[in-house]
């Protein structure tokens, strides 16, 4: 009896090790890490029909529009997305957390976001609540809280360190003219292998 005991819990044992091998920290998810860029995994070429908050998206799609005279990157309901110049690109994480973070929420994705008119690389790099954010050319990309409505730029400039991005993944830091409430969105639907996911 006691063979068969010693056995069964080796056997056990050497299954529960395989098991375990095969969750371990593979490079399998397709996300950059540190904000890099990984090979891109096989996705689906039709995007969900499902949309969640504007901060997280399953189905992302980022694409460009001409606000204040300029042609900037914005999501696919057209909210503004900023850049934050104390941020670094390819840094693992990001530089604005707390208080930051909660007027500055995270673009987030589950996925690759669908690209439309943008040509600056994306990537991801993982928020401190486990999130994966979207960046453009290693930098992470955030909303304002004070943007209410598709067309609002409100966060260019503030403080001398929030900037629009633009569609190449630049940042924009002069000044936007006047905007307008119903951007002009962007049609094509460029893709260009930039994806990065």
């Amino acid at each position: 009896m006691n063979k068969r005991a010693a056995l069964f819990f080796a056997t056990a044992s050497a299954a529960s090790a395989l098991a375990l091998a095969g969750c371990g920290g593979g490079s399998g998810s397709g996300y950059g890490a540190g904000g890099t860029t990984s090979s891109a995994p096989s996705m689906s070429t039709s995007p969900s029909s499902s949309a969640s908050s504007a901060s997280s998206s399953a189905a992302l799609t980022l694409q460009t529009s001409t606000i204040g005279g300029q042609t900037i990157v914005v999501d696919g309901k057209g909210m503004t997305v900023y850049f934050y110049t104390l941020d670094k690109p390819g840094e693992a994480k990001s530089a604005c957390t707390g208080g930051c973070a909660a007027l500055w929420p995270a673009v987030t994705s589950d996925t690759a976001p669908m690209l439309q008119g943008v040509t600056g690389k994306t990537g991801t790099l993982t928020t401190a609540d486990g999130k994966q954010q979207v960046t453009i050319n290693g930098m992470p990309i955030y909303y304002f809280s004070k943007d209410t409505a598709p067309g609002q730029a409100h966060g260019q400039g503030v403080a001398g360190v929030w900037y629009v991005v633009g569609s190449d993944g630049s940042m924009i830091q002069t000044p936007l003219t006047a905007m307008s409430s119903t951007p002009s969105m962007s049609g094509s639907s460029d893709n260009s292998g930039t994806s990065g996911y």
